[in-house]
């Protein structure tokens, strides 16, 4: 089947699930999870897998690998609600640093979605590695920075250190070297593209766009593999 579209009765079940909190009630009702959730992010990654085997033939695209668990890890934190209202997939290449490598992602959420390229919590030698190629003008950081600047759909983003350790070097540049962590998104406050079945080509067409910034994260992840 192809991708029609996620509905008002996905983000229903995933509000309910995480207000009920309770195995009990998502063991009854797996099967809405399965349809309404699971199912329909199954059809995107389909739709995308082409595109993304394009981009890189490393990443993994199965489907049952980089969909979000229904179900939080609640071991070391102190919200211990067991369910999340959200749903989310990543493109990346080792599952097992998911968290440290450099992904494509898409949410849905019960603001809206986003989607975008980055990491969910950069390795703090990662970050040095990119200050290091950006300050020497590294060949994939002019064409992401070219990338970057040539568009106006994806925003930078990342928490910033307080005072830039870089303030003789251009604003522009700046805006890259003094974060802690970096991703580029596009959010959308409203779900007329999570519920278009045009969503695919417009994940496609994003990605696509985005892979010269890809391209400079993986050369920063070769470097940290170099140096270690």
């Amino acid at each position: 089947m192809s991708f029609n579209g996620f509905t008002a009765d996905a983000l229903k079940f995933l509000y309910e699930n995480r207000m009920r909190n309770e195995k009990t009630w998502y063991d009854n009702h797996k099967d809405i999870y399965k349809e309404k959730v699971y199912n329909p992010f199954v059809e995107l990654i389909i739709e995308l897998a082409p595109t993304m085997m394009e981009i890189d033939s490393q990443l993994i695209t199965v489907p049952s690998k980089i969909i979000s668990r229904v179900r939080r890890d609640t071991r070391f934190t102190k919200d211990k609600t067991m369910y999340r209202d959200n749903a989310w997939f990543v493109f990346l290449r080792d599952k097992s640093i998911m968290s440290t490598s450099p992904c494509y992602w898409f949410e849905l959420n019960q603001r809206g979605s986003s989607y975008g390229i980055g990491y969910y919590g950069a390795q703090t030698s990662s970050m040095a590695n990119m200050r290091d190629m950006i300050i020497n003008n590294h060949p994939y950081f002019v064409k992401a920075l070219k990338c970057y600047e040539a568009q106006d759909k994806f925003i930078i983003g990342g928490e910033m250190y307080k005072r830039s350790k870089f303030p003789e070097q251009p604003e522009n540049l700046r805006t890259w070297l003094d974060r802690k962590n970096i991703y580029f998104e596009c959010v959308q406050n409203n779900f007329n593209l999570a519920f278009s079945k045009e969503l695919p080509d417009v994940l496609k067409k994003g990605f696509l766009q985005l892979k010269p910034i890809y391209n400079f994260l993986c050369m920063v992840e070769a470097q940290q593999i170099k140096n270690s």
